[in-house]
């Protein structure tokens, strides 16, 4: 990869031999991740982004806004995406991350399930199937 050059140096362009190409560091990651990891990576990433749908969802409904609401599915979508990416990387920290993120699913899965919504449903639902895959990595190693 080139380098931009150092506006305060003026040094030219060069390859940092440092760099790795990160698309061959995650399929690297992904191949020594165990079947059950790679599921619960792509549990976390379609709760984030079903967390993510349903906010916009619920902003464009006409209506009150549940404040509570919306700040609980953007934690979770926070917070299942933070815990992808920490398994992708190996975080040694991975499995406490798992631990919470069941913890934060099972929460907004309890608050959506509340709501006779069909959007709601569909998010408790993913945050149900996210915490079921969480729970079993939290106490799993790679």
């Amino acid at each position: 990869m080139l380098l931009a050059p150092d506006r305060y140096t003026k040094t030219r362009p060069r390859t940092d031999p440092r760099r790795v190409d990160e698309m061959e560091v995650a399929m690297r990651h992904t191949d020594s991740m165990s079947s059950d990891m790679q599921k619960a990576v792509e549990d976390c990433m379609s709760c984030s982004m079903t967390c993510e749908e349903t906010i916009t969802y619920c902003l464009n409904r006409p209506g009150q806004i549940d404040a509570a609401m919306i700040r609980m599915m953007m934690d979770c979508a926070e917070m299942s995406k933070m815990c992808a990416d920490m398994m992708c990387r190996m975080s040694p920290m991975h499995m406490d991350m798992c631990q919470l993120c069941t913890r934060m699913c099972m929460m907004c899965a309890e608050m959506c399930a509340a709501s006779d919504d069909a959007q709601m449903m569909k998010l408790a639902e993913m945050c149900r199937t996210c915490a079921d895959s969480c729970r079993a990595m939290a106490g799993a190693t790679a």
